[in-house]
């Protein structure tokens, strides 16, 4: 696992330069070298061997992207995302459908699995090998969820979508599997601690210590009852708490009371951003009460730094100095 991480992190890399990153020695380097090349998973790159060199060549070694895919599913509370990925981890392709609704939560995955193995199936000669599922909720051992949000208890995410990919199936909390993917993405900052905010439908956090998202065993803390403080536009029923005052169905129960005339959060925002100032009011205050949470977060957990999620940040970015001040 170090030597394929090192060539994902910093490939094409030479055997050497690979037992000095890892701190394992040559031999051991040798030897995992050869196994992953018998595997496929990481190739030679001859052209880039020195030239001139005097003795055995120095030829590097990078992940082979070609021939392999991973599966990523989010399941969402209205939609579900389906990705592909190669094995530097970039996207090779992704749709989002609606994500099914039945009385039976059990059928509800199946579905999307049985979307999923279709969409990766577009990928004719690839090797698929593993898939990863995100999801609110509490994720228990073998990938068995409680997700109250959509009235889920014991469900066996992990089996079942496993049954119709025909692959190996890893489960994480959504907000726990972005974390992570900060520390993929940005390996440098693995020597950090950070906490990752999330607010979108849902709010959520999780904490990273030494370059890995620490996992309660209790599951991921929940904030979604957290109090707000006051709130003038948000929250017109005045329940105190941080998700029915700032997640899209709360915040669209809000513009509603307002008497605003939209059925989406994309409609809201076209509102604000064509002058209507109800409209801007309603997500500046979003933000401001975002940012007072997060501020009151950070100081609980005092991380190095503090990373920000979910379209209830991105897709108004308008507001962000009203995070920001509150911060």
């Amino acid at each position: 696992a170090l030597v394929l991480r090192t060539a994902r992190v910093s490939g094409p890399v030479f055997r050497d330069d690979a037992a000095a990153a890892t701190g394992l020695s040559i031999s051991t380097v040798n030897r995992q070298v050869s196994a992953l090349l018998r595997a496929g998973l990481i190739r030679e790159r001859a052209d880039l061997t020195p030239p001139g060199a005097v003795g055995r060549p120095r030829v590097p070694f990078e992940i082979n992207t070609g021939d392999f895919l991973t599966v990523g599913i989010h399941i969402g509370y209205r939609t579900t995302s389906i990705t592909t990925h190669d094995l530097q981890h970039r996207v090779v392709g992704a749709i989002s459908i609606p994500t099914p609704q039945a009385a039976d939560p059990a059928q509800i995955v199946s579905a999307i699995g049985a979307s999923a193995r279709r969409f990766a199936d577009r990928w004719v000669g690839k090797r698929l090998l593993w898939g990863g599922v995100a999801i609110g909720g509490r994720v228990g051992d073998k990938g068995v969820v409680d997700h109250p949000r959509l009235g889920w208890t014991g469900v066996r995410v992990g089996e079942l979508i496993a049954a119709e990919l025909g692959l190996p199936v890893s489960v994480a909390s959504h907000v726990e599997a972005m974390a992570a993917a900060e520390l993929v993405v940005n390996p440098a900052e693995s020597s950090q601690n950070f906490l990752y905010f999330y607010a979108r439908e849902m709010a959520g956090i999780a904490f990273s210590v030494d370059g890995t998202v620490h996992t309660p065993a209790a599951g991921p803390p929940t904030i979604g009852h957290f109090p707000t403080g006051p709130t003038r536009l948000l929250d017109p029923h005045s329940t105190g708490r941080l998700e029915d005052a700032v997640g899209d169905s709360g915040v669209l129960e809000a513009a509603a009371a307002a008497g605003l005339n939209v059925t989406s959060l994309d409609e809201l925002r076209a509102a604000a951003r064509t002058g209507d100032t109800v409209a801007h009011e309603i997500l500046a205050e979003r933000a401001e009460v975002l940012g007072r949470t997060v501020a009151l977060i950070s100081d609980i957990f005092n991380p190095d730094h503090v990373i920000l999620g979910g379209q209830a940040f991105t897709d108004y970015p308008e507001a962000l100095p009203v995070v920001s001040k509150a911060l």
